[in-house]
């Protein structure tokens, strides 16, 4: 009788766990999560419309807005109607790089840049480097 008392306490300690596991699968509160947005195709659509980021290009002794030269100090004043209306920091992106062939651009060139895009309303992004696919024919 003794092994037959251990198997049957085995038994019910199993039955009562698995009652206690699907109790807990089982119960009536959805978990809450971190809620996101997933993108549609309609959506799609209207983000091809929206214009292109606002490009400083720098090298040692220039800068260049959207390819157009500009002294250093008039940088905020030739982004200040660029980025006229636009109040969200996603619409405010100004992308800040170094021109190709120009790798010793000097950091504080480089800071008196950035500040005065800042003080224009823009928001930074560095662009390290750029990506380009080429196709062979």
């Amino acid at each position: 009788m003794g092994q037959t008392a251990a198997v049957l306490n085995l038994l019910t300690d199993l039955a009562f766990n698995i009652l206690i596991f699907f109790v807990v699968l089982a119960s009536s509160e959805p978990e809450k999560g971190r809620p996101q947005k997933v993108p549609s195709a309609n959506k799609d659509k209207a983000t091809d419309n929206q214009p292109q980021n606002i490009e400083v290009t720098l090298t040692r002794t220039t800068v260049a807005v959207n390819g157009t030269n500009v002294p250093v100090d008039d940088v905020a004043a030739k982004l200040k109607p660029l980025l006229a209306g636009k109040t969200k920091p996603e619409d405010r992106i100004v992308v800040v790089r170094v021109a190709p062939g120009s790798k010793d651009t000097p950091y504080q060139h480089w800071i008196r840049v950035t500040g005065q895009v800042e003080r224009a309303g823009g928001v930074v992004t560095v662009q390290l480097e750029e990506e380009q696919t080429v196709g062979v024919k």
